[in-house]
């Protein structure tokens, strides 16, 4: 038999959900601001990894806060970049994640639960 929800546990619970969802803006615009100055034709592996970084936390946290599309894109999005840095992956390739990634962020930003395709 399924053990009820302790309803502190769960108020406590919600809080972090509403604490993760009020600070979601503020982090999709330090994405779009890394991105600003990401150039996917001269990439700069500072600010990639930075985007990565910011890419990797939304992956491992949304899913937990009740974000999980958003966070599965994330990943992919993220696994995408990482390869990239890897440097086992052709320059031209850059541009291709770039675009992905711009896709990602205008979907996060618009609607982070709605059905996306990557």
């Amino acid at each position: 038999m399924p053990t009820p929800l302790d309803a502190d546990f769960a108020a406590r619970l919600q809080a972090l959900n509403d604490k993760f969802a009020a600070s979601l803006p503020g982090t999709l615009d330090k994405l779009a601001a890394a991105r600003a100055r990401f150039d996917a034709a001269a990439p700069d592996q500072t600010v990639a990894a930075e985007l990565h970084g910011l890419l990797h936390s939304i992956a491992g946290s949304a899913g937990t806060f009740g974000f999980p599309l958003l966070g599965q894109y994330a990943r992919i999005v993220e696994q995408n970049v990482r390869r990239l840095l890897s440097g086992t992956e052709p320059p031209l390739d850059w541009a291709a994640w770039a675009d992905q990634f711009d896709g990602f962020l205008a979907w996060a930003k618009a609607d982070p639960q709605a059905p996306y395709t990557v």
